[in-house]
Order: C-alpha cells, then structure tokens, then sequence
C-alpha cells in the first residue's frame, strides 16, 4: 500500500528529526570526513526544522513533506525556493531539493517517487522555475532523480586534511585596489557559465557593479580569505576560500569550508586539460593554506559539471566529487 503524502506539522517534528538523524548517518557513511556528525547533531536538527516547521505557512520559503504509512512518518522531504543571486537575471527562481530528503528502510517501495512526484508540483505551484535536485553523489536518491529527468549541473567536490604552507610566489592576498580586475575576470567567468548552460546561468545586465559592490563587502569579512594570481604586475586569477552556506550542508553535520568563486585564466578553454604548475593551481593551493591556517579538515570545490577543464585541475589536485546539483530537463 502506498504512503499518504502532506504537509509536515509541528508534530511530526520527533519522527523528521529521527529519520534526519538517520539521514546524517547514512551520508557519513558515504565520506566520514566530509559529513561528520556534530556532537549536538540532534538538537541541531530540531532546532533547524522546528523554525520552519512552527512559522506561518505564508512567510515560509521552505516545504516540508512527509509519507505516512500504518500511522508512520515513513520519509521526508525537504525542498524550497531559492532567491536568484544578485549576479544572475531575476528570470524566476528555481526550486530546490535539499539533501536533507530520505526514506526509511521499511518504507513502502514507491514512497521516495511519491514524495518526489508531490514536492515538485508543490514547488511549481510556489513559482518555481526550474527544478535542482542536491544529493550526495553515491546517494541512494541520485538514481530516482536521473529517471525522473534529472542531470548534473554542478558538481562539489571535496578534499581533506590541508596543510599550512606558504603561498606560492605569484599569489597573494587580494585588496581594494584589485577589484576592478577581479570584477573583470568574473565578466569572462560569468560568460563562460553562460556558455556551458545557458538555460541554468542567466546573467544579470548590471552583474558587473553589483559583483563589484559584493567583493568590496567580502574584504571586510573576517571569515574568509582572497587570495589574486599576478603575473607580469596584471591581475590573471582569483579564488576565495569561506565556511560553507548553511543552505549547502544539513544540519546535523559540522562546517566545512568551500571554494565557489574562483577563476583563472588558464580556464579561458572549457575543455583544454591544463598543465601543472599552472597560476590557478597556485591559486587553490594557496586556499588551501587559508583553510589549514582556520583549523578547516575538509572543503567543497564548486564547479560546473560540463566545465571539464576545470574539473580536471581540481581532480588533479586531489579533489573527488562528493555531492551534485541536478538540474531537471
């Protein structure tokens, strides 16, 4: 018999709690590393849902839904509507299902499709534009998003155990006065997005003085590190090296930094597999020093799935992709 699909309430809070805690151990077990517990990762958890869970329905920008069976919460999932980044044209914000989505073992066979089938249409009535699917890369739940049309458009890929050395010798922390040019690198960055999937990178007209504005801001923070790649005096890279957004890592798992903006011109061909002992090599290992310098065990790389020579540069580093963002066709 298949599972009854709604609307989670305030009382189902101890069972999605359960059954996330669940959830956690089962994504640990994928990389012990990456997803390690926090050591209150239940009462995080229950903080976590129950703000979502006991705010008005109209102010909510999350949904949460469960299957009952035999008078059971047998599964769970979690999915909103994100806001479009500043840099991006406002063409309609996609809906996403976040990793926090599971099933229990002895769940009814259909109940992950039926939780799917219902938190689509439920983030299509929401406005959704597009459909994003986040899951762990060897998840149980990537096979079900590929039939229901689902495919990679950003992979994050993880590496461990960083170590503090020097910065190599044509990187160095960025300032002011090197944002103009990192804004520029970030124009030719934006369009290679653009190139390699139009249909999920829209560019914002004003993308320009709005990364802009957002850089100057970012070198005021206290919890990152920028880092540019010079040669010749001219500015040719960049990459900043943050804590992760809370958006990205479920609640019952410890910080991690990430490694999203980040451009080289070595990328400048989507498919040339670059040399070692390349500038934006010099780049992540400079991030990585950062990382090792905070006390941070573990980072996400951010990269577009079809950008391979990208890819290929972070694999060689030492880089594996541990989650991915599935775009629906």
């Amino acid at each position: 018999m298949s599972p009854s699909i709604r609307p989670a309430a305030p009382y189902d809070l101890p069972a999605i709690v359960a059954l996330l805690i669940q959830d956690a151990q089962e994504r640990r077990s994928l990389d012990s590393q990456l997803w390690r517990l926090a050591s209150d990762a239940r009462a995080r958890v229950e903080r976590a849902v129950g703000a979502t869970l006991n705010r008005a329905e109209e102010r909510a920008p999350e949904h949460w839904l469960v299957a009952e069976h035999a008078s059971r919460i047998v599964g769970v999932v979690h999915a909103m509507i994100v806001p479009v980044p500043p840099i991006y044209a406002p063409s309609g914000a996609p809906g996403l299902f976040l990793d926090d989505c599971f099933t229990s073992a002895d769940a009814p066979s259909d109940t992950a499709e039926a939780l799917l089938v219902a938190s689509e249409a439920a983030l299509r009535t929401a406005g959704a534009a597009d459909l994003i699917a986040s899951c762990p890369a060897a998840g149980r739940l990537r096979p079900l998003y590929e039939r229901h049309g689902y495919e990679p458009v950003t992979l994050y890929m993880a590496k461990h155990r960083f170590r503090p050395d020097a910065w190599p010798l044509r990187v160095r922390p960025a300032n002011v006065e090197d944002v103009p040019a990192i804004v520029k690198l970030s124009a030719a960055h934006r369009r290679m997005l653009a190139m390699v999937n139009p249909r999920f990178w829209r560019i914002h007209p004003e993308a320009d003085s709005r990364f802009d504005a957002w850089m100057r801001r970012s070198l005021t923070f206290q919890d990152r590190d920028m880092f540019v790649a010079v040669e010749a005096a001219e500015v040719r890279g960049y990459v900043i090296a943050q804590p992760i957004a809370p958006l990205l890592v479920p609640a019952a798992h410890t910080t991690i930094g990430v490694i999203d903006d980040f451009y080289d011109e070595d990328f400048a061909s989507v498919t040339t597999v670059l040399a070692s002992g390349t500038s934006s090599e010099d780049l992540l290992a400079a991030a990585e020093s950062a990382f090792a310098r905070r006390g941070v065990a573990s980072a996400l790389a951010v990269c577009p799935a079809a950008w391979s020579s990208k890819v290929s540069l972070l694999q060689r580093r030492g880089y594996r992709n541990a989650k991915v963002w599935m775009l629906k066709r």
